[in-house]
């Protein structure tokens, strides 16, 4: 270790209790030039190698793994077993069981990074961890649908914790240069819970649904504990009120509002009620009006930012935060309504129809492992960016060719193409956004970085939702939509428990239609990845970090090493 002098130890005591500092970040948008800013004191490569291969390292590492597993399964599940719930409690509003845990998970995440940043990770671990099982045990034993949608928007509250912290704390132990192997494990464990997600989601189904949302409590009970042992890591040592007056409440509040109204807006529109109604477009536009007021708020008066300035203010930061956007409205409408595809136009059960999504389930994953291991070893990241948007636009575009007489290699084939490059998306936009800034801001980069990611999702449940729903009131046939009286019923889920006992020929009629209707969402969707494409042009090839943020990571003893000159040693 090197040895300080007392003045270059007074120096290090003025770094802000935010976090230290990088090197320079690129110029912003306006081309300013940054100011240059100090380096994180350097760490042995013995220190490093301990802390990344040590017992505790790899026990809070099951942890963040068995969480991660917790959200994937809940994500991947719920939509294979949608059209039985909706049926079992007579319900018609299934877009609100995933809009629900998208407005939970998607409001908090802000919050979630300011919590960590000022109480530390593992409380706010621990509080998400119990509200995701508090939020299962209401969907497990919900009564009707609006006690489901309740359960489910407290499941997305704990949810969206989870998926936040599991990226911040990896990225307080593993260097941005290294991450990408470590997020390659992280992705292991997704694709063992997608995989099992969708068949686990049909076997309950024609079982018993409820267990889907039961079988969260005991997993998330054995997380509790693996956090509550092993995840030790440094807090900031500011007394309680100290804390609290270092949130940033105006802005958590703006932000939370503004994703509520929108997200209402979004799940009413095309469905409930028309696009251009007000009951739709006046929470729409003051959705939208405060996530404006909000960035302008946090870039102009906040003292300690959600989202500081910089995090957006750079190119190459802002085209992977646009990336992502893109990036989940896609993917989430394609594995949210593939389904529908198989169980109303190939007429598949919900547990045959989870074994037939695993063309996606088998190729995410692996995708963003291999992603992690080739950023890892080239030091590169645009690159993987641009082939991911390149399979994600061919896949989807091939989605638009299925029908109802489509051979089982077509959609096979297909969902093996673009769930790859759903794979390296998933990722590779974190690459350039933390690339930009600087270390300390890691937390907050990565809270709006899943925060992006749920918002989005939001908006591809809701597009494909509504794009499927009007399409299929023009095309289904008059006999099939008399059975569904009443305007504004959702008749997406509620229609096909029905179409296998219909008769010829409407039974294929409705087949049809529902094909037909789809192919419309896969258009969109294919346009949406063309226009990711682009995206890639705005980052710029940065050098990664080599070293972690010092105020956070492992606890470790304190060791006071003088040395002969009576200079303390750090």
């Amino acid at each position: 270790m090197a040895t300080l002098t007392l003045s270059e130890v007074q120096s290090i005591k003025d770094i802000p209790a935010s976090g230290t500092l990088t090197p320079a970040t690129e110029p912003t948008l306006h081309g300013d030039s940054p100011i240059e800013s100090e380096r994180v004191p350097a760490t042995s490569e013995a220190d490093e190698r301990s802390q990344l291969g040590g017992f505790r390292f790899w026990m809070i590492f099951v942890a963040l793994m068995v969480s991660t597993f917790l959200s994937a399964l809940d994500f991947t599940s719920v939509s294979t077993a949608l059209p039985t719930i909706v049926q079992d409690l007579q319900g018609t509003e299934f877009a609100w069981v995933g809009s629900a845990f998208a407005l939970g998970s998607t409001a908090i995440l802000p919050l979630t990074g300011g919590l960590a940043q000022i109480f530390g990770r593992r409380p706010v671990v621990l509080v998400s961890l119990v509200l995701f099982a508090l939020g299962s045990g209401l969907g497990g034993g919900a009564t009707n649908m609006n006690m489901l949608i309740a359960g489910r928007a407290i499941q997305g509250v704990g949810g969206g914790g989870i998926l936040s912290l599991t990226e911040i704390i990896v990225a307080d132990l593993v260097p941005l240069s290294q991450r990408g192997v470590y997020l390659g494990l992280i992705g292991a464990v997704w694709a063992i819970a997608a995989a099992i997600g969708p068949p686990i989601g049909g076997a309950f189904s024609q079982t018993n649904w409820r267990w889907l949302f039961y079988i969260n409590i005991p997993l998330t009970a054995v997380a509790i504990v693996f956090v509550w042992f092993f995840l030790r890591l440094k807090t900031p040592q500011d007394d309680f009120q100290t804390k609290m007056r270092r949130m940033d409440w105006i802005g958590n509040g703006l932000i939370i509002l503004a994703t509520t109204l929108t997200v209402v807006a979004l799940t009413w529109a095309g469905v409930k009620y028309p696009w251009s109604s007000y009951q739709v477009l006046v929470p729409l536009i003051l959705g939208l009006g405060l996530t404006a007021a909000f960035f302008v708020y946090e870039a102009k008066f906040a003292i300690e930012p959600v989202v500081p300035w910089e995090l957006v203010n750079n190119r190459t930061a802002l085209s992977g935060y646009v990336g992502v956007f893109l990036h989940s409205i896609v993917s989430t409408a394609v594995i949210y309504y593939l389904p529908v595809y198989f169980q109303a136009s190939l007429l598949q059960s919900p547990v045959r129809s989870g074994v037939s999504i695993f063309g996606n389930s088998f190729t995410i994953p692996p995708a963003a492992m291999a992603l992690g291991v080739t950023v890892t070893l080239f030091k590169m990241y645009i690159p993987q960016n641009y082939f991911g948007w390149v399979l994600t636009s061919i896949g989807v575009g091939l989605l638009t060719t299925l029908k109802v007489s489509s051979p089982v290699g077509a959609w096979v084939g297909y969902q093996i193409i673009e769930g790859i490059g759903f794979g390296i998306l998933y990722g590779a936009p974190q690459f350039p956004i933390l690339a930009s800034v600087n270390i300390s801001e890691s937390a907050h980069a990565l809270a709006l970085f899943v925060f992006v990611r749920s918002y989005s999702q939001t908006w591809g449940v809701t597009l494909g939702g509504t794009i499927l729903q009007n399409e299929l009131k023009k095309k289904l046939p008059q006999a099939f939509l008399d059975m569904f009286p009443g305007e504004g019923v959702e008749i997406t889920y509620a229609a096909i428990p029905r179409i296998p006992g219909l008769a010829e020929p409407l039974k294929r009629e409705v087949r049809d239609a529902f094909a037909g209707s789809l192919r419309t969402v896969w258009i969109v969707m294919a346009a949406v990845s063309v226009v990711g494409f682009f995206t890639v042009l705005g980052m710029k090839q940065l050098e990664m970090h080599e070293v972690t943020d010092e105020n956070w990571g492992l606890e470790q003893k304190k060791v006071v090493d003088e040395e002969k000159d009576g200079t303390p040693t750090i």
